[in-house]
């Protein structure tokens, strides 16, 4: 069954426990999401706070999955870019899907909907977002249609001597 995608969803409680709760399946899974395993909730809690400090300034629009049960199964954060000269692109932040559903094509669908709500946003001809080398998901936004515009050899450090590539890709929207 697909996901069903809500851009801009009411926030409450249980949305703030899914997020959270996804974020901590993804991060403890592996996924390249701002943390490092093993991570709680009350861990990720304080970088939620910062989206949604975003989303209340009008920085930040939340795109939500839900799967058939109803639950957070993926999400993406979409920040304009607040440079006068660069507002024309946008940057996708927390894409995550949940480990359960990985190999259900809900990867794609959620970049599919993050490129279908951004086409809607006014001035808006691209999207930029960063994934750390050596996990393949350079490999994945490529295979949906980004390209790799820059890297920063060693730009993410992961632990001691575990340094990764902070790649850049863009989407354009035209």
């Amino acid at each position: 069954m697909a996901l069903t995608f809500e851009l801009d969803p009411k926030f409450d409680g249980a949305l703030r426990d899914g997020i959270t709760a996804l974020w901590a399946d993804v991060s403890n899974a592996g996924g390249a999401v701002g943390f490092i395993p093993p991570v709680t909730t009350e861990e990720i809690r304080p970088e939620l706070v910062k989206h949604l400090v975003s989303m209340a300034e009008g920085h930040t629009r939340l795109l939500v999955g839900y799967d058939e049960e109803g639950a957070v199964a993926a999400t993406a954060f979409l920040t304009h870019n607040t440079h006068r000269l660069m507002t024309h692109w946008l940057w996708i932040y927390t894409v995550m899907v949940h480990p359960r559903h990985q190999g259900k094509g809900y990867g794609r669908s959620l970049m599919s909907a993050v490129a279908e709500a951004a086409r809607g946003f006014e001035g808006i001809e691209a999207i930029r977002l960063t994934c750390r080398g050596g996990t393949g998901a350079d490999r994945f936004y490529t295979s949906c249609g980004y390209q790799e515009v820059g890297r920063v050899p060693g730009g993410i450090r992961v632990a001691d001597g575990d340094d990764r590539d902070d790649i850049i890709m863009l989407l354009p929207l035209g």
